[in-house]
């Protein structure tokens, strides 16, 4: 019997290869979308459902789990992709936007969660697949909202990890890097920039300088979609996989330095930080 996998945010980018990935890999796929029709890539394949679904939407996401079941009978896996993001100092930061972020990305995955666990519960035990982010791992400036968002996921996942093990739940979270995706082109569109306060110009400038160098090392969303795949299909109960893109070198900073060497390695990487 196949086994089904349901994700969201699957309209583009690492969410619809991912959706396409598992299908070929096997699975019967419920790719969820806020807009069905902006769906790319995913018409024709067979064992593979596009379904509304709006994670800061309750009776949408009630709805897609319903229809869910009705089609392929169960859920396996559960992979909380959807992301909103932009770019911009905190100083000029409009509050909705701040509100937005946490909606989607951390609201957003704990609505969706808390109406999967009875669904898995029932079947006897599931899996649960967070995507965070290695801005979970270290801040980066002119990022804070977004990373801030990666943090509290990263939290709220290994917490929750250890609860619903007691319900025969695996839960992981998959720590991506830079991708090549239309995410990062939305982020820069939604971006305050200096938030009208020029006092920032010369320091965004540098900054720029300095993520450019790091978008040189990104993935594609096909190498990104493997490697969900291969976490989700391991058969341990593994909690956390990194995948630094690109950023390889943070990572190994903040996992081996100590916190006032980590600091400084960081502000050599942002000049205009010191």
């Amino acid at each position: 019997m196949k086994k089904t996998m349901l994700i969201t945010g699957s309209s583009s980018g690492v969410g619809a290869a991912t959706a396409r990935y598992f299908a070929e890999h096997g699975f019967n796929v419920v790719a969820t979308v806020r807009n069905p029709e902006a769906a790319h890539g995913l018409d024709g394949i067979a064992n593979l459902l596009v379904v509304r679904l709006d994670v800061e939407d309750t009776a949408s996401i009630d709805s897609a789990l319903t229809v869910a079941l009705e089609r392929f009978g169960r859920i396996d896996v559960v992979i909380n992709n959807a992301g909103y993001g932009q770019y911009g100092v905190i100083e000029g930061m409009p509050i909705e936007k701040i509100r937005k972020n946490y909606d989607v990305n951390v609201f957003g995955v704990i609505n969706v969660i808390q109406r999967v666990i009875p669904i898995l519960r029932q079947q006897g035990g599931g899996m649960i697949l967070n995507v965070g982010s290695c801005g979970g791992i270290f801040g980066l400036p002119n990022s804070s909202v977004y990373i801030s968002t990666k943090f509290a996921l990263e939290g709220f996942t290994e917490s929750i990890a250890y609860e619903l093990a007691s319900q025969h739940i695996v839960v992981k979270l998959f720590e991506p890097g830079g991708i090549m995706t239309p995410f990062h082109e939305r982020s820069a569109r939604e971006s305050n920039g200096n938030g009208n306060v020029p006092a920032y110009d010369a320091f965004l400038a540098s900054t720029q300088e300095a993520m450019t160098k790091l978008a040189e090392g990104v993935a594609t969303p096909e190498q990104v979609a493997k490697d969900i795949y291969a976490a989700a299909t391991d058969g341990t109960d593994r909690l956390r996989y990194c995948a630094p893109y690109g950023v390889e070198h943070l990572v190994k900073a903040r996992r081996e330095l100590d916190d006032q060497a980590y600091e400084r390695f960081m502000r050599a990487q942002f000049p205009g930080a010191n």
